[in-house]
């Protein structure tokens, strides 16, 4: 476990594993759980979770997973690292649940494999190991290193495993008792459709966000945006401010600024680079819109980060 783990991502990976056991009636699944010190460490959602070890205790596992959570480019995680890489050259296989990806990169151990990570964190992460095979699938299983979304893509990860370990019989037993009703492939989306998080179905609007959701480095004008779907901007003012009650540009403009707010807490570029990979010409102009935006400039969210409650997502 790291310093503000995501709850649901661990509980998602151990359940999985304990109803196996029960399907199977054995205890085929075994595991510890632990921390740097051995001591307790609080999860995102602000619970204390009890360690059987510290990490250098770690002797004689098949495997070991990072679970982690939020913030987790914030912590030192030197005594981790040199654990996960003495354990890797012993072939043993590597996991990550949720932001986890992050440390194993971190460690070098996603080197020459498919890794995936939170949708949250996946431009951040790709910014700090652009060499990496960063994907957006709910997990990714490569060879000895197995990573997913977090959340409940944590069962989807570990009833793979299951399944290639024990059987489809007894992954989909346990995919029954989690109430799961089907076990997900690792392709399927990691965030709901586009049309289901606008709660709007007019196909040419969703083109349109789509469209501003891709093109956030160099942002499209609205002229642009409406000749793309065959309607005049004055065409596109209007569906904007029927189906989301707000014009395009800013729209268009609090999606990049969102998109600005994940880099700043989660890399260590600097806030020129964020400005730029975020569509704005200059420093000033990025640091007025995030103030007039967020109340507060890029460098002021950098220094003390603000939280609407413990954890900068819903996990």
């Amino acid at each position: 476990m790291v310093p503000s783990f995501s709850m649901i991502a661990f509980a998602s990976a151990v359940e999985t594993l304990r109803l196996a056991n029960r399907a199977m009636n054995n205890h085929a699944y075994r595991w510890k759980v632990l921390s740097g010190d051995g001591r307790p460490v609080i999860a995102s959602n602000g619970i204390p979770v009890a360690a059987d070890a510290a990490y250098a205790d770690l002797a004689g596992a098949t495997a070991a997973i990072v679970c982690s959570g939020t913030d987790v480019q914030t912590f030192e995680h030197r005594d981790l690292i040199a654990k996960l890489r003495t354990l890797a050259t012993r072939g043993v296989a590597l996991g990550a649940l949720c932001t986890g990806s992050y440390v194993l990169a971190r460690a070098g151990l996603l080197d020459g494999h498919r890794c995936t990570i939170h949708w949250e964190n996946f431009d951040a992460f790709r910014e700090e190991f652009p060499d990496l095979s960063v994907t957006q699938e709910l997990f990714e299983i490569d060879k000895l290193r197995f990573t997913c979304a977090g959340g409940t893509a944590a069962i989807d990860m570990m009833l793979s495993l299951v399944s290639k370990q024990k059987g489809q019989e007894v992954a989909a037993m346990v995919t029954d008792q989690l109430i799961h009703h089907r076990m997900r492939d690792a392709h399927e989306r990691q965030r709901m459709e586009l049309r289901a998080r606008l709660g709007v179905a007019h196909p040419k609007l969703i083109s349109v966000v789509s469209e501003m959701e891709r093109c956030i480095e160099q942002p499209l004008s609205c002229a642009d945006l409406a000749d793309g779907v065959d309607l005049s901007t004055r065409q596109l003012e209007r569906l904007f401010r029927k189906y989301i009650g707000d014009a395009p540009t800013r729209y268009y403009l609090g999606l990049r600024l969102d998109r600005a707010r994940h880099l700043l807490l989660q890399t260590s570029m600097p806030i020129l680079s964020v400005g730029l990979a975020c569509g704005f010409v200059s420093a000033s102009h990025f640091s007025k819109c995030y103030s007039e935006h967020f109340a507060r400039t890029p460098s002021q969210e950098r220094r003390n980060p603000r939280r609407d409650d413990r954890g900068s997502k819903q996990e």
